[in-house]
């Protein structure tokens, strides 16, 4: 009789939520006064709201407490044999950070003073203890890598050697590190389970902190909401960021091409603090050659593309979760299910406009000339670019929108994604230094010395 009642209720409660979310079009969310003396509030997305459910996904009643943590045995040291070849390894990789010649060494000496009583040291040497140390089911994701050649033309006067290269990316599975950030139980009052808009009472003002208070994300739940079986997930938008950085310098100039991520749920402090908020899911590939081949276009949109590629193949694990909600386990102890989306990517004018897959010279956001800002123009969108290539020409292309034709962008393989409403501006390099710095200190300089001499 009480499973009765029980499951009376939970169809009651599932039917008042349905009801509410029909008329979501006409009333899209709903209000809570926050922060002391109720002088803010907030309209919380009522479509895209963060349900919990259980593990099979199943909607809890309002109130349930989540899931108890599965017990650890204290005694299991897996992947290592006991307590001792744990702290060896700790002491050798991480505490002494000792040298493979000098791993061999020591082990090799431990073995012979071991054998007379037939037994043998932890490790057999240092490939054995990094082997051990990689199987861990704990800890980071691990890397893995994917190699790319090139496959197209070749050349009737000989192959260019750059055609010949293989090219390795060091990746990490992008879904496995989004899932743990949401279930790190540091961020539990520190992350928003969906979007928001603030006001003060004060005259009705909008307030904009952190991301999900934003009107992207708002619009992206909207869209998503749509779809019926969407209601009462935990929308993530996943912000993407790379950037050529330099590792060493009295060693030749080595640089990595380091890709970015993060999740928009987390507040902004948490993103800025060095709590796991941001990670390296990616090192891209590098192309050079020689200063012969580098003009060349074949060589160039081989290297543009070869961009796109690879981020769609890294990203790839998330676009299951871009269609069907994936039950994932949050810092509070709470199921949700999740809906992915590829958020704002961050990066410099030179990546915008290679993202962007246009000419350096024009906006990405806009069909703006340099040469004439102040003219009414189209907003960039993914459909309006896909009309024009499949109409245009490349050399019109090329000249009158700025688009690069032969180029396709990776987020044409995801559901929702527009790279010309991703690209972020960059702070600091088109704000602090482009528009503060290089240009109004140099303004103003320049003004002064007119005026006033040196």
């Amino acid at each position: 009789m009480s499973t009765t009642i029980s499951t009376w209720v939970w169809m009651k409660d599932m039917l008042t939520w349905s009801t509410n979310i029909n008329h979501h079009l006409n009333k899209t969310s709903i209000l809570e006064f926050v922060g002391p003396g109720d002088h803010l509030y907030r309209n919380y997305h009522l479509g895209l709201n963060g349900r919990p459910c259980n593990a099979d996904g199943i909607f809890l009643l309002p109130g349930t407490p989540p899931p108890p943590l599965e017990n650890v045995a204290t005694d299991n040291w897996t992947p290592f044999r006991n307590h001792t070849e744990f702290e060896t390894a700790e002491f050798l990789y991480m505490q002494n950070q000792m040298p493979a010649g000098q791993i061999n060494r020591l082990l090799d000496l431990w073995a012979s003073t071991l054998v007379k009583h037939n037994d043998k040291p932890p490790f057999a040497d240092h490939r054995d203890l990094h082997d051990i140390i990689d199987s861990s089911p704990f800890g980071d994701v691990n890397w893995q890598n994917f190699t790319v050649t090139y496959d197209g033309e070749r050349p009737e006067d000989g192959t260019k050697p750059w055609m010949d290269d293989k090219y390795e990316v060091w990746f990490r599975d992008p879904h496995k590190v989004v899932r743990n950030m949401l279930a790190n139980p540091t961020y539990t009052s520190e992350i928003d389970y969906c979007t928001y808009r603030e006001y003060s009472t004060e005259g009705d003002k909008r307030q904009w902190k952190d991301f999900m208070s934003g009107d992207w994300a708002w619009d992206q739940a909207d869209e998503i909401a749509k779809d019926p079986s969407m209601l009462g997930s935990t929308f993530v938008p996943v912000i993407l960021g790379s950037d050529k950085t330099t590792v060493s310098v009295r060693t030749g100039n080595n640089e990595d091409y380091l890709l970015y991520a993060s999740i928009g749920n987390i507040h902004n402090n948490v993103r800025r603090a060095h709590r796991d908020g941001v990670a390296v899911i990616g090192f891209l590939a590098m192309l050079k050659t020689t200063k012969e081949h580098a003009a060349e276009a074949v060589f160039q949109k081989f290297r543009q593309q070869l961009f796109h590629s690879s981020l769609s193949k890294i990203l790839n694990t998330l676009k299951p979760g871009m269609t069907t909600p994936k039950v994932t386990r949050f810092g509070d102890g709470h199921y949700r299910r999740v809906i992915y989306g590829l958020g704002p990517y961050i990066a410099d004018y030179e990546e915008q406009a290679l993202l962007a897959c246009i000419m350096r010279g024009w906006c990405p956001k806009c069909m703006a000339s340099c040469e004439d800002l102040n003219k009414d123009v189209l907003r960039r969108c993914r459909e309006y670019t896909e009309a024009l290539i499949q109409e245009g020409s490349l050399g019109d292309l090329w000249d009158d929108f700025g688009i690069v034709g032969e180029l396709v962008a990776f987020t044409n393989d995801f559901p929702q994604a527009d790279i010309h409403q991703m690209i972020s501006p960059d702070i600091l390099h088109q704000l602090v230094k482009g528009a503060f710095k290089d240009h109004l200190i140099k303004w103003v300089e320049k003004y002064l010395r007119h005026m006033h001499m040196k």
